[in-house]
C-alpha cells in the first residue's frame, strides 16, 4: 500500500512537472514601439532591462521600436532618461509565440536647487577686485562727453550728411552762381597790363645777372 501511494505521488509530480516545463521553455518574440505619453513622439534609445532573465538588457533604436526573445511571465522594465520608468510583465497565456506592445512613457520633472555662481574664488579676492573696480559714469559726465568737441569732430567726419545739410548746400551753391551769372572773369594772357610786367620783371632779373658777373 505503501508502495502505491508513492508510485501515485511520483506519478502527479511528473504531470506537473511536465504541465510546467513547456511553459517555462516557451519562447516570444517581445516587440512595440515606444512613445511620449504627451505628444506620442518616438523616444530613441530607451534601456530594456528583463529582470527575470538576470537583468538582461537591450535598447531600442532611433525610431524608438524594439525587439527580442522572452519567455512568459518575465518582468520587463523600460528607463530612459527625464521619463518615469515604466514595467510590465509578459502574459503567460499567450496564444502564439510573438507579443506586441505599446509603450508610452510619461516625461518626469526633476526640480534642481538654485546654484550660484560667483566669479571669485575666496572674499579676499572679491575685495581686492571691487576696490580696484573703475565705476562707471553718470548721467551727467556722459552727457559732457558725448557735446565735447573731439566727440562732435569725430561725428562730423563719420556721420554722413542728412538732408537738410544737403539742401542747404544746393541752395547756397545755385545762389552764388545766380550772384555771379553776369560776372565775366578775364583772362590774364590777354591783358596787355599782364605782359609788360612780366617783361620788366625778366628785364629786371637779366639786369642784376649782369652786374653780379661785374
Amino acid at each position: 500500500m505503501r508502495y502505491c501511494v508513492a508510485l501515485i505521488c511520483l506519478f502527479f509530480s511528473i504531470t506537473a512537472f511536465a504541465q510546467q516545463k513547456p511553459a517555462q521553455d516557451k519562447l516570444i518574440q517581445f516587440s512595440g514601439i515606444i512613445t511620449d505619453i504627451d505628444s506620442t513622439n518616438v523616444i530613441p534609445y530607451v534601456t530594456i532591462t528583463n529582470l527575470s532573465q538576470k537583468s538582461k538588457r537591450v535598447a531600442a533604436d532611433y525610431r524608438g521600436y524594439f525587439t527580442f526573445i522572452v519567455n512568459p511571465g518575465d518582468t520587463i522594465l523600460f528607463t530612459a532618461i527625464g521619463y518615469k520608468k515604466f514595467s510590465t510583465i509578459i502574459p503567460e497565456s499567450t496564444p502564439d509565440s510573438k507579443y506586441t506592445i505599446m509603450v508610452k512613457l510619461k516625461a518626469e520633472v526633476i526640480n534642481l536647487p538654485t546654484v550660484r555662481i560667483f566669479p571669485w574664488a575666496t572674499t579676499e579676492e572679491f575685495t581686492r577686485e571691487f576696490l580696484s573696480m573703475k565705476l562707471a559714469d553718470d548721467d551727467l559726465a556722459i552727457a559732457k562727453k558725448n557735446l565735447s568737441r573731439s566727440s562732435i569732430n569725430g561725428l562730423i567726419q563719420t556721420l554722413p550728411r542728412d538732408g537738410g545739410e544737403i539742401s542747404s548746400q544746393n541752395y547756397r551753391y545755385n545762389f552764388d552762381r545766380m550772384i555771379n551769372k553776369n560776372m565775366v572773369q578775364t583772362n590774364p594772357l590777354l591783358n596787355p597790363f599782364a605782359w609788360g610786367k612780366l617783361m620788366q620783371q625778366i628785364f629786371d632779373g637779366d639786369k642784376k645777372r649782369s652786374d653780379n658777373d661785374e
